[in-house]
């Protein structure tokens, strides 16, 4: 049943729960410390009164009743005594004679061995309403210079005396104060159940906070953060900042997800539109070439082109998925020197663009340097081979070309840059990605697959290194390659 309340109401129940056994506990203890106190009390009261009946004569008291004067046995005189009872009583336990004014209470059998074993020990008997009475027992006082009767005489004497008192007082007394705080216990239980309830709910306040965040979230809202206390040292606190570094991964990861689905969407796309135009190439002329529509010749060197720029095509995908796998690329890593392969690409600049100024020096200027590295050489001569196609395809005829080469900072350094037009910000944060090209062209004469770059960044990395891209507009464009520098001892 209580698994169907809410947080709110399980807590306040919880908590009145607590506070109901709490104050019947405390309760109970005041109660019954009050009543021993008030029957310690009375013990003391009650001593004294069958101490001095013993030591009176029965006859003196007998006298006494029958002279009209009261013996007090309780009233406004004793506290917390309003009604007494004492009997004289015999050596087998018979009672004598009896003072007082009401009933007597129902005594257990007093004889001479119960006298000695109860003397001036108080207990508690049952009284005739069935109230319960206190009660205690002397044996006779022997009195200075009393001489011993005959053993006639003696029988006839008391041998002792019992003194019981009605508990009536001290149980009207526990009774009030127990009716009293049954009374101020249900009104004080009202008034915090009460405070409880909006205290209760004041502190759960943020658990609806982050309630209705998640309900926000879950509708596609997912910017919605949680309002976060003033402290986190609490509880709630420490919630609520979980609750907002948990959406905050989660926003983050839905937004990769969708950049990454994005990224496929636009990736085969891509592939199928490369993929789709050397095919459509080398059907079509194929379907020319047999319904006569041109010679052997020029079909069949259109159909040869077309497919080698599908293979071409394909060899990059497939070298490119070789590279994004988990356990990387098999690389033929040996030792060599970054400068050989600038020198090359120094070579397959004055051969592709002999009117294009070529300087060779450091990767910051100066002088050229040797900048060992343990790499693939086939697969980084194909990282240098994409640059320099790169700046020859994005420049104009003659734009004079730099080709820095040595080592910085415990790395080896190439740089390929160019005096062209250089990127915007924007091209430059995307030049790396597959299928990408600045001038958005398709031409194969300028465009190209848009894959160089990213088969550079690929292998690259897959040797532990980072290639960097810096560029303005009007500015030119250079391409720096690090790799971990080799030990050359």
């Amino acid at each position: 049943m209580i698994g169907r309340l809410s947080l709110q109401a399980r807590l306040l129940a919880i908590v009145m729960a607590l506070l109901v056994v709490g104050l019947a506990v405390i309760g109970s203890v005041v109660l019954r410390q009050l009543e021993t106190q008030l029957l310690a009390r009375i013990d003391t009261q009650l001593a004294p009164m069958g101490r001095l009946l013993s030591a009176m004569p029965r006859e003196f008291t007998e006298r006494l009743q029958r002279q009209g004067t009261t013996v007090p046995l309780g009233g406004e005189q004793f506290d917390l005594i309003a009604q007494g009872y004492a009997a004289y009583l015999s050596a087998d336990g018979t009672v004598l004679g009896e003072l007082g004014d009401g009933a007597a209470p129902a005594l257990p059998r007093l004889d001479a061995a119960a006298l000695a074993a109860r003397a001036g020990k108080p207990f508690t008997v049952a009284g005739p309403d069935g109230e319960e009475w206190r009660a205690i027992v002397f044996p006779r006082a022997a009195r200075g210079g009393e001489e011993a009767l005959p053993r006639t005489d003696q029988s006839a004497a008391h041998s002792g005396v019992v003194a019981a008192v009605s508990l009536e007082a001290m149980h009207s007394i526990v009774g009030r104060l127990r009716t009293a705080s049954l009374i101020t216990g249900a009104v004080l239980l009202a008034v915090l159940a009460l405070v409880g309830g909006f205290a209760i709910r004041a502190g759960l306040a943020p658990l609806r906070r982050v309630e209705e965040t998640a309900a926000a979230i879950a509708g596609g809202d997912l910017s919605r953060r949680v309002s976060e206390p003033a402290t986190t040292r609490t509880e709630v606190g420490r919630l609520a900042r979980s609750v907002n570094t948990m959406l905050a991964q989660i926003e983050q990861g839905v937004a990769a997800s969708a950049e990454s689905e994005a990224r496929m969407r636009r990736f085969v796309a891509d592939v199928s539109h490369e993929l789709r135009t050397p095919l459509f190439g080398i059907k079509g002329f194929s379907e020319l070439y047999r319904m006569g529509g041109t010679e052997a010749g020029p079909a069949l060197a259109r159909i040869e082109s077309e497919s080698g720029r599908l293979a071409r095509l394909v060899e990059n995908l497939l070298l490119l998925a070789a590279l994004d796998e988990a356990d990387g690329p098999a690389l033929d890593l040996t030792p060599m020197d970054l400068r050989t392969l600038a020198a090359d690409a120094r070579h397959d600049f004055a051969a592709l663009d002999p009117s294009r100024p070529i300087a060779f020096t450091g990767p910051f200027g100066g002088p050229a340097a040797s900048a060992p590295v343990l790499g693939d050489e086939a697969r980084l001569r194909q990282v240098v081979s994409n640059l320099a196609g790169n700046a020859v395809t994005h420049t104009p005829a003659g734009t004079p070309v730099r080709i820095g080469v040595g080592t910085s900072g415990g790395e080896a350094v190439l740089v390929i840059e160019d005096e062209g037009p250089g990127l915007t910000a924007g091209e430059a944060a995307r030049v790396f990605d597959r299928f990408y090209r600045a001038d958005g062209s398709r031409a194969r004469t300028t465009g190209g697959a848009g894959l160089g770059l990213a088969i550079v960044r690929s292998i690259v990395t897959a040797h532990g290194g980072r290639v960097e891209v810096r560029s303005s507009p009007g500015e030119g464009t250079a391409f720096e390659v690090r790799l971990p520098a080799a030990d050359q001892h």
